[in-house]
């Protein structure tokens, strides 16, 4: 089965692996007996679905969630049920590559125009008369 990820980009369901261990922090004895918590591991290096330019963005934006291999792991026990992890884990997949998927606007040089150049020098002659009036005035030398 495909998952959408946008209108054009799919992933294959078996690209991706789902791993079930015991979570961690609240639960009672329910956290010690159940594996409830999800690593789901996606091997973004070898993934055929992935242009290669979204390829590169998604291991820019994972940062430490990708291995040294390509590899994205996402581990998720933020609820007590497997089913709700795993259907987060999941949805956190795919907000990550919609991330990537997202083309940068590229950045263009500017200028600022003489305008705002006279403005910040008046703003700054401005302050500069505050602070000069705030300095103690020097008494009249009596000769």
């Amino acid at each position: 089965m495909k998952i959408q990820i946008t209108a054009t980009l799919f992933i294959d369901e078996d690209d991706i692996q789902l791993d079930f261990v015991r979570s961690s922090g609240p639960g009672g004895q329910n956290v010690n007996k159940v594996s409830t918590a999800v690593q789901l591991r996606f091997n973004a290096a070898r993934s055929d679905a992935l242009p290669e330019e979204i390829r590169q963005r998604l291991i820019q934006i994972a940062g430490n969630r990708m291995t040294e291999d390509g590899i994205l792991v996402i581990k998720a026990r933020r609820f007590r049920s497997q089913d709700k992890n795993r259907k987060d884990a999941i949805q956190r997949l795919i907000e990550l590559i919609r991330k990537a998927a997202v083309k940068p606007k590229p950045r263009r040089k500017t200028k600022p125009s003489p305008a705002a150049k006279e403005r910040r020098l008046l703003i700054k002659k401005k302050r500069a008369e505050i602070k000069r009036r705030r300095r103690a005035v020097k008494p009249p030398e009596d000769s």
